[in-house]
């Protein structure tokens, strides 16, 4: 199991702990069939055991500052602007090398899921670091329904494509759709999850609704939002950020504290929401979760494979 470790910030830099439990207790009831939608999943309220202890950021921080392009490049624009996108109804197109390829909608597609709070530290690549307490659920559900064939070897994650409701794909400053990647024992691993909201609610559109990517142990620009379509595939599949600055953003994106962006550290980072004056802390090797996924990694060079 994994061993939760703790960071430096007082429950006085975050929500208040008494309205955090008081949402939580509210999931035995309508919240955790708002989440689960006509599916009615299961809601698991105690903490993962795969949980850090750390106190979560506020909510507020954790829905101000964001990375979501279609919405523009400021950290405030999705706030702005994703309230426009449409997220009922939804489906999810699952296909390439799998059993049951075919357009899932969202309810089906969660159909029998036990939804479970898991606080992640979530790390950006810029240096700065967040806790939030996700509800989600793990992501080889889903593969394990659909049946990977022998030949997979990665799993490819496609956004929305909506110009009229995401006014940042009206550039062509990335090529559309947003696209991600994982190979497919990162993407069986226990710790990565398909989150459907935080804080014990719906996933706010600018964080990525109805249903993103989480994990863990990389930097926060693997993770996917607002997720449309996963294919299996034998070939590793484009990633957006490896495409526009290769020698930047590897297709793994572990957090290593050894290997620096070229144009920062990653040795240490800041808490979001303590202000660029809050107190740097150490980095740790795969964002703290060494001992789940270290054994991944056995023989690659990670400076290479970065």
């Amino acid at each position: 199991m994994r061993k939760a470790w703790k960071g430096d910030l007082g429950w006085s830099d975050v929500t208040p702990r008494g309205i955090w439990m008081n949402r939580r207790s509210l999931l035995l009831g309508a919240g955790a069939l708002a989440l689960a939608g006509p599916a009615a999943a299961k809601l698991v309220t105690v903490p993962s055991a795969f949980s850090t202890d750390e106190p979560p950021t506020s909510l507020e921080d954790i829905t101000s500052y964001n990375n979501f392009y279609e919405f523009g490049f400021d950290k405030e624009d999705p706030a702005r602007y994703a309230g426009a996108m449409t997220t009922d109804p939804w489906s999810v197109t699952i296909d390439g090398l799998v059993d049951k390829p075919g357009t899932y909608d969202l309810a089906d597609l969660t159909k029998d899921v036990t939804l479970e709070e898991r606080i992640y530290r979530f790390r950006c690549v810029e240096a700065w670091s967040m806790v939030v307490p996700w509800i989600g659920f793990e992501l080889s559900h889903v593969l394990n329904r659909v049946g990977v064939q022998p030949g997979a070897k990665f799993v490819a994650f496609e956004t929305l494509v909506r110009p009229d409701e995401m006014p940042g794909q009206k550039t062509g400053s990335i090529d559309w759709p947003y696209r991600e990647g994982l190979r497919l024992d990162e993407a069986m691993h226990p710790l990565t999850i398909l989150a459907t909201g935080l804080y014990g609610e719906p996933m706010p559109n600018q964080n990525g609704a109805p249903i993103r990517l989480v994990v863990p142990w990389k930097y926060g620009f693997k993770s996917i939002k607002s997720i449309v379509k996963i294919s299996l595939v034998a070939e590793r599949p484009l990633t957006t950020w490896n495409m526009l600055q290769p020698s930047e953003y590897g297709f793994y994106s572990n957090v290593n504290p050894e290997v620096d962006h070229p144009r920062w550290s990653q040795a240490s980072e800041r808490q979001i929401g303590g202000g660029f004056f809050a107190p740097r802390v150490d980095t740790r090797m795969f964002n703290g979760y060494a001992d789940e996924v270290a054994g991944l990694y056995a023989g690659q060079d990670l400076a290479k494979d970065y």
